[in-house]
């Protein structure tokens, strides 16, 4: 039975898909995925879902996205440009305005801090053409929202780790990592802590116009987050080279990655909301990510 969305989640990907399961107890949830072939994979799962293809300017807005309290925006720009056109689309053609949009973003908006720390009120220093795709959306949610008297939240959210999201294959691989005294700090967050903080900022009335980082709170090189991993997965731990080695060898999305260093303070959602990562511990999120033996 198809009902109207008390939440509309945009994009039904690994993040999106759990938190839409997630907020089935709360109401009916409608999930958005760029294709039908997807809206059948996440109906599979007992979510309602319907597709939108926001590439396409003249495609039909689904009648179900009717008018959610809440839309959660996780779909992530195109793979080119400085602009987002997919969120500027589906906030010029959503049916009537919702209560609340959370848009997930990236700690990528801040660029290379050089090691330093980061909050929400840094200045936005995007240094790759992707995370100034994520400024630009930003902007957009923050106007079109303040437009139309709609409460905003925009999450900044690190790399997402989780069950089937663990650099498992690259280290089989034998890929090298950058040796510890030219690897830059960086920052992440289990899946199932950022779903729980979708929920808390979906539906806290202090977290209406609010940035929060999102992260366990605890910044290491991604160098140490690899070895971690080898060693809890029984895994030969990665070689490391220099940085100039890496550049040789390593793909340039990873070392896009590599090339900033920065320490995300999360401490504002955390007092302000009170929000607690049940994996603050990387280790205990590596754990409970990885695959049962067989």
């Amino acid at each position: 039975m198809h009902t109207s969305a008390r939440y509309l989640v945009v994009g039904c990907g690994y993040v999106g898909l759990r938190l839409a399961r997630a907020l089935l107890p709360r109401g009916p949830v409608v999930g958005i995925t760029a294709s039908e072939e997807s809206a059948a994979r996440v109906e599979s799962q007992g979510i309602d879902a319907c597709a939108w293809n926001l590439d396409d300017a003249d495609a039909a807005v689904p009648r179900r996205a009717g008018t959610p309290s809440v839309v959660y925006y996780l779909v992530p720009p195109p793979t080119s440009g400085t602009t987002d056109p997919r969120v500027k689309r589906f906030l010029a053609r959503l049916p009537a305005p919702p209560a609340r949009v959370v848009y997930v973003s990236t700690t990528g908006v801040y660029g290379d801090a050089q090691g330093a720390v980061v909050d929400e009120d840094s200045p936005l220093n995007p240094g790759t053409d992707r995370a100034a795709r994520r400024v630009d959306a930003e902007h957009s949610v923050r106007t079109w929202c303040t437009r139309q008297g709609v409460a905003w939240t925009i999450l900044r959210v690190p790399g997402i780790y989780g069950p089937g999201r663990l650099p498992i294959e690259r280290l089989k691989r034998g890929e090298p990592m950058i040796r510890h005294s030219e690897a830059g700090y960086s920052s992440r967050i289990h899946v199932d802590d950022l779903v729980n903080a979708c929920l808390l900022t979906g539906s806290a009335p202090r977290a209406a116009e609010r940035v929060y980082n999102v992260t366990d709170g605890n910044p290491a090189s991604m160098t140490e987050y690899f070895e971690r991993v080898a060693t809890l997965a029984g895994l030969p731990p990665p070689r490391l080279v220099t940085r100039a080695e890496a550049e040789q060898v390593l793909s340039p999305g990873l070392l896009s990655y590599l090339a900033e260093s920065r320490r995300v303070d999360s401490r504002r959602i955390r007092e302000e909301l009170g929000f607690a990562p049940r994996f603050a511990d990387l280790r205990l999120g590596i754990l409970s990510s990885l695959p049962a033996p067989r």
